[in-house]
């Protein structure tokens, strides 16, 4: 029996998903990540956008096209927001907890309390040169615009051990780890922020560690400083803004000004001065004004970020902003692509500021090689080299998004 897994939305969702994979590769059937057909597949979805709901239920259909005697199931936090939008189309709904049960193959509906302490999950699946490692679940910051606290449940951390144990056993053929979680930056080792402590255990095990999406309010000096003493220490940092308006992020119950999140960027850049800062930013949220707009679009531009992840405001049923009357759909869009051309601008001119670095390969196709520098460029490199090499190269031009390097 072929066992499909597919997933929707964030690292964290992956990292399930790989898990899932994990379990039934043990049990011994066929398994795939991949849109293909299959006797039963497993849809993991996303609940972040309204958008992205749309999406979970449209790859239900495009499983039932390929088998249409295929059984379905589904979870994940669309299923936790509203199991009825699955009904009669899947043949069990799951939400966020008690993925792993899915291997039994039950049937209905059986949605589960959200756990109040980390949940034991399989190790993930890591077939890949990079490994994700979920470390934290939940969120406790109740952003005005986020559904996720009410789905994924309060904050809650891996014990230590665990996540040691997972990256202890990990195939050579992985050379990078990336510690992923609902709220990274909110992990804790016996009620205290521990991941400075985490990635001190784990550098030792010498593989490129990054982190994933962080919040602002935890990138203090001693932290940044601290994340310096790591020879394998990848400077990649996806810091959340959401706005560069400080009207909107009150709005928005952020918690920090525009003021605080340049402060941390400037410490970054005083540590690791090639880092990459990304982002994460939210248009037309409800009553942004064009001043406001315009406020966020020259705070990007001031901080010059590496790259931008543009959301156009998305409506969530139970979030305090879904009480404030939504925007034009076109106002929203206009803005959205202003933000994308601003984007482009600031990924060529942080790829001109960078003229060497070390590439991890993780992928050969058509006599050319592709992988991230550690400030995570994607590189395209024309030779054939073998996947999980790690090589020096010089950065000698662009094409499209990634940059053109040659070894050196």
């Amino acid at each position: 029996m072929k066992v499909c897994v597919l997933t929707l939305g964030c690292k964290v969702n992956k990292y399930e998903s790989d898990s899932l994979l994990n379990i039934f590769k043990q049990k011994g059937y066929e398994i795939t990540d991949s849109l293909e057909k299959a006797d039963v597949y497993i849809v993991n979805t996303c609940a972040v956008t309204g958008e992205a709901e749309k999406k979970s239920r449209q790859m239900l259909a495009k499983c039932k096209k390929l088998n249409p005697d295929a059984k379905i199931y589904v979870c994940g936090c669309a299923s936790q927001h509203n199991p009825n939008q699955f009904l009669g189309k899947a043949t069990l709904i799951k939400g966020v907890a008690g993925k792993n049960k899915i291997a039994d193959f039950g049937e209905g509906v059986l949605i589960d309390e959200v756990p109040k302490s980390y949940e034991k999950e399989e190790f993930s699946l890591q077939p890949r040169t990079r490994a994700y490692i979920k470390i934290q679940d939940g969120c406790d910051n109740f952003c005005s615009y986020c559904i996720i606290p009410y789905l994924r449940g309060r904050s809650r951390s891996r014990d230590l051990n665990s996540i040691i144990e997972e990256v202890q056993a990990l195939d050579s053929s992985i050379k990078e780890i990336v510690l992923t979680g609902i709220n990274l930056s909110d992990f804790k080792i016996e009620g205290k922020l521990g991941l400075l402590t985490l990635l001190q255990k784990l550098d030792k095990y010498n593989l490129r560690m990054r982190l994933s999406s962080m919040e602002e309010v935890i990138a203090d000096e001693e932290f940044i400083k601290g994340l310096r003493g790591f020879k394998n220490f990848c400077p990649h940092f996806h810091l959340s803004l959401q706005s560069g308006s400080d009207s909107v992020l009150k709005r928005m119950n952020r918690r920090y000004t525009t003021e605080q999140f340049k402060t941390t960027c400037t410490l970054i850049r005083k540590y690791f001065p090639t880092a990459s800062i990304t982002t994460d930013v939210i248009v037309g949220f409800p009553g942004e004004s064009d001043q406001e707009f315009n406020e966020t679009k020259r705070f990007i531009a001031d901080i010059a970020f590496s790259g931008l992840h543009i959301f156009p405001y998305s409506h969530r049923e139970g979030t305090v902003a879904s009480r404030q009357k939504d925007l034009n759909f076109l106002v929203k869009k206009a803005r959205a692509e202003e933000l994308a051309i601003l984007d482009e601008k600031l990924r060529k001119e942080f790829i001109e500021k960078n003229k060497s670095g070390k590439v991890l390969i993780e992928e050969v196709v058509g006599g050319k090689s592709y992988g991230f520098t550690q400030n995570y460029i994607k590189c395209e490199i024309d030779a054939v080299l073998n996947v999980g090499d790690i090589v020096e190269v010089e950065i000698v031009g662009q094409k499209n998004k990634n940059a053109l390097a040659k070894l050196v």
